[in-house]
């Protein structure tokens, strides 16, 4: 297949990491979707799709679509990473299949039923202190990032030293995904100079983890033979960059949509049961994380358009996420929805592998705010995030009254 020229390229002609975009998401997905199953964004040099069939046709076949050129903007292969690239999510089969399964092994439902009590415990311990303190709070920073980031840390068995750090890098993480603009330059000097860096590296090292949590259990499978160490520290690292962010964000995301839906709230009030579905139809309805890169392993097309060889292609989850064709009424968020075939966490062999983990957070969070808040209201503005990959709030001053 030739490549194709650029003038018989369907483009669209956005930046969707500039500040308006990141200030008017919604509009941007609707612009993405309405160019049609595929487009050419010349500004950066990539196509971009927002429909749910094409972004789930290029999930699904892995040998066209690779992962292993970097999900970002960046292709690893041709260009030097900011770090060394995941042995499991810039990776394809066979590199990708025995780190997979054993995160599938340290992930199992076995697992998480154990920790379940444990996290649904802390959760209802932090919202009877948000309680306590009464007055305006800042349910994003103090409840919606606080949850995950004790509990996820004490999962894989991060010391308690120097948690500080994992904001910032992961932080620069989703920022790298983007174009190296003023926000990954800011949060590259952040790292830069508080010594992220080191901690990290610290971090990975098996000798640094605390026993009895998923980072010995991993460096247990490589001590049996089945990866390698140094692939063990990478899954570790996974943790620390990739599993916090989306998920404090996302929590945020369905506490925001519960207090602009009072009848959605009503409907979790009486039943607190919804509260895992309260968070799938947030994540499909404002998807924390609304884009996802693959790389053309060879010249090839989608749905007629001819791609080249070792060409990007981002898909705009946010934009399939509400889909018509896909999604009856898709820009109501209604926690009654069957949301079962979201794209938020992927699909295929690079879905989500922490997803249940993910859930289990938010469900634990709104689940316990559900039983003990019988009224959350706005006290001030909610305050965007601006993360090249993320979407989310940093800030919502909120007053709880107690049920």
């Amino acid at each position: 297949m030739s490549v194709p020229d650029a003038h018989d390229r369907p483009v669209l002609d956005i930046d969707p990491f500039s500040r308006e975009s990141m200030d008017n998401p919604i509009a941007l997905d609707e612009t993405i979707r309405a160019a049609g199953p595929i487009a050419w964004v010349p500004k950066y040099g990539f196509w971009i799709s927002g429909q749910d069939a094409v972004v789930r046709e290029i999930f699904e076949d892995w040998r066209r679509f690779s992962s292993a050129f970097g999900t970002g903007l960046t292709n690893v292969v041709r260009e030097e990473p900011w770090r060394k690239p995941s042995s499991i999510l810039e990776a394809d089969p066979p590199v990708h299949t025995p780190n997979r399964k054993v995160l599938a092994r340290v992930l199992s439902p076995g697992a998480l039923r154990k920790m379940a009590d444990d996290f649904r415990a802390e959760a209802e311990r932090m919202v009877d202190g948000l309680l306590e303190r009464g007055g305006e709070i800042d349910i994003a920073t103090d409840l919606a990032f606080a949850f995950p980031f004790k509990v996820l840390p004490d999962a894989v068995g991060l010391q308690p030293s120097g948690r500080h750090h994992l904001m910032p890098y992961s932080e620069l993480n989703f920022n790298a995904m983007g174009p190296k603009n003023d926000l990954y330059l800011a949060a590259r000097k952040v790292v830069e100079e508080q010594g992220t860096f080191e901690y990290v590296a610290a971090q990975m090292a098996e000798e640094n983890l605390i026993p009895g949590g998923f980072g010995e259990e991993i460096y247990g499978y490589a001590h049996r033979g089945e990866i390698s160490h140094e692939d063990a520290g990478m899954l570790v690292r996974a943790f620390i960059s990739a599993g916090i962010d989306t998920t404090v964000f996302g929590i945020g995301i369905a506490i925001k949509a519960l207090i602009d839906n009072p009848s959605e709230w009503d409907k979790l009030r009486a039943d607190p049961g919804l509260a895992r579905a309260a968070f799938e139809e947030g994540l499909r309805w404002f998807a924390p994380s609304p884009v996802i890169g693959r790389t053309t392993s060879a010249a090839t097309e989608v749905a007629g358009v001819p791609l080249g060889a070792e060409e990007k292609v981002m898909m705009w989850l946010a934009a399939a996420n509400r889909d018509p064709v896909r999604w009856d009424d898709p820009d109501r968020y209604d926690i009654s929805r069957r949301t079962v075939g979201h794209l938020a966490f992927g699909t295929g062999i690079h879905g989500c592998v922490g997803q249940m983990v993910a859930r289990l957070e938010a469900e634990s969070v709104l689940g316990a705010l559900a039983r003990k808040v019988s009224r959350i209201e706005m006290a001030g503005p909610a305050e965007n995030v601006h993360i090249n990959w993320l979407r989310g709030y940093h800030r919502l001053p909120v007053r709880l009254t107690a049920a």
